[in-house]
């Protein structure tokens, strides 16, 4: 069957389908970022597309709106995963999308939920981790995972430093949150062993706090986002693309891994953007360790702080592949 763009819609709104995991029925929802018809953002300016080059480091994009679908100089496909309440006979499509490509899969596993009904609290889930608990959800998403075609890279529990009321388990003591980054990595290597695990704080002050350990980790993401009428009020004017990232690089940049930014975006006017995009993939002699960088081309999820709102990172009109 030819993997078309109403499949993959298809896959996105099959919500109410119900599967069997762990011997327990679960209402489902699909992984978040396959590329499908979305509507045209004609809102954004074309000098907010990033500038890729021959000498460009590697690019890669969270992309549910297919925009980049057509795009052959993209390396990394990004989607994420909840490991609770979750369709992953869906994953064979996405594979398909990306394999077809010869893009590398990065799943962000996220180790809660989506489901409206869910309401574990922080606590209480880390208390299930250590118990074992969730051993069957790790099985099952990384045993689903080991059966695709596309090279692997895996992102766990992201962003741990940074507790402002994004992520639960964000709110766990350093040696609680290492102890479930090692044990998920741990039970998922038995399935993907040859998967690049990424450890990704946001790059806060505290992140070497959470540092699992070299054994256990391959890759270092980071988050990077420019928001112009963020910056003006909280660092007297506007940064760019370097000033942003150099805080986290220069705290993992002696831990001897790659660094990737796992998650990038930018907003502000044309002539903000325009900067941003020249520089996120250009090579930096200053960041050495920095390998690639992916973008979140999508609508904020989560409300920035002091009321600054949902920015729209998404990039301009999509670019439709002919190779669906």
């Amino acid at each position: 069957m030819r993997i078309t763009k109403r499949v993959l819609l298809d896959a996105f709104i099959a919500l109410t389908a119900s599967i069997l995991i762990g011997g327990g029925a679960w209402a489902v929802g699909v992984p978040l970022g396959f590329p499908y018809d979305g509507e045209p953002d004609e809102g954004q300016p074309a000098a907010k597309r990033p500038v890729l080059t021959e000498k460009s480091i590697a690019f890669g994009v969270y992309d549910p709106h297919g925009d980049f679908s057509g795009e052959s100089n993209v390396a990394i496909e990004h989607i994420f995963l909840a490991w609770e309440d979750v369709d992953l006979s869906t994953l064979p499509i996405v594979d398909a999308y990306v394999h077809r490509r010869g893009r590398t899969l990065m799943i962000t596993v996220e180790p809660w939920s989506w489901a409206s009904n869910w309401h574990m609290n922080s606590s209480k889930l880390l208390e299930e981790i250590k118990a074992g608990a969730y051993d069957a959800n790790i099985d099952t998403v990384c045993s689903s995972i080991a059966r695709l075609n596309s090279p692997i890279i895996i992102r766990w529990a992201q962003e741990m430093e940074d507790a402002v009321g994004k992520f639960i388990w964000a709110v766990w003591t350093p040696e609680d949150y290492v102890f479930a980054y090692r044990h998920f990595v741990t039970e998922c290597r038995k399935h993907l062993p040859d998967a690049d695990y990424v450890w990704s704080p946001k790059g806060g002050a505290s992140l070497a706090k959470y540092y699992p350990g070299d054994d256990y980790v391959d890759v270092i993401g980071l988050s990077v986002f420019g928001y112009q009428p963020y910056d003006k009020q909280n660092f007297g004017g506007e940064r760019t693309f370097e000033q942003a990232l150099e805080p986290g690089y220069r705290l993992v940049s002696g831990l001897g891994k790659p660094v990737i930014v796992a998650e990038l975006g930018y907003e502000g006017d044309e002539e903000y953007v325009s900067r941003w995009a020249k520089a996120v993939a250009a090579p930096h002699p200053e960041f050495p360790e920095l390998k690639a960088i992916v973008y979140f081309n999508d609508k904020e999820v989560f409300a920035w702080p002091q009321n600054f709102g949902y920015p729209n990172w998404r990039i301009g009109t999509p670019k439709v592949s002919n190779r669906d």
